[in-house]
């Protein structure tokens, strides 16, 4: 039975996964959703990509022929990983996947205010309704509801740029993109496409970040071509 790895995405929940999960076990796929330290696992400090490769690592064992899939946040960690660990696995499936470092002006604001926010926040005001509409304004919930070890830990996570790594990924990938994701934009998985060798990238139209949710059908049919 083949053995599939996924790292899911920023989320506190794994429930939207279960009808892929299901499908997938049906087509004799052995799956485990693996529980994320500081978002789905507690997590007790502060971890950076580092951390994270190692976590993977113990995971993983040494087991061999391992299909790994990563979204978003999850596609960060499981890039960085296939890229420092070559030949530990046997396919690897990004969906609108985190790690390149965007260099337009509203993505640096963005990491402005994320590093602004981090170090005074508390002091800026104590006002809960106030840092809500901070963190609206710069479109990160996520942050907002973070705990104070995962604020750290995601600005670890979201000023890294694997740019200069991808070449480094010598597995067989696919690659699935919503063409209206406005979190991790499309240019940023046709880059991926451009510099990770053996590499196709598969758009679909009407998808945002999640087409795994929303066009759970069309994700499936392409993991089942390419596996």
């Amino acid at each position: 039975m083949q053995k599939v790895y996924i790292l899911h995405g920023w989320s506190y929940e794994t429930d939207k996964w279960n009808e892929l999960l299901v499908d997938l076990k049906k087509h004799n796929f052995e799956c485990v959703l693996l529980r994320i330290p500081g978002l789905t696992e507690k997590l007790e400090e502060v971890w950076n990509i580092s951390n994270y490769e190692e976590w993977l690592g113990k995971k993983l064992k040494r087991e061999k022929n391992i299909i790994l899939i990563g979204h978003s946040n999850g596609g960060r960690i499981a890039l960085s990983y296939v890229a420092r660990n070559p030949g530990k696995i046997k396919k690897l499936i990004l969906i609108d996947s985190a790690g390149i470092l965007s260099k337009d002006t509203k993505t640096k604001v963005k990491r402005f205010f994320f590093k602004l926010l981090s170090s005074i926040g508390k002091k800026f005001t104590k006002s809960k309704y106030l840092k809500n509409i901070l963190y609206k304004i710069i479109g990160e919930s996520d942050y907002n509801n973070a705990s104070d070890i995962m604020k750290k830990t995601m600005q670890n996570l979201i000023t890294i740029d694997l740019t200069n790594m991808l070449h480094k990924v010598n597995v067989d990938t696919s690659i699935i993109w919503g063409r209206n994701d406005s979190i991790t934009p499309l240019r940023d998985g046709m880059l991926m496409n451009k510099l990770i060798r053996n590499s196709k990238i598969y758009i679909i139209d009407g998808a945002k970040h999640s087409p795994q949710f929303t066009h759970p059908e069309r994700v499936l049919n392409i993991i089942y071509e390419n596996i």
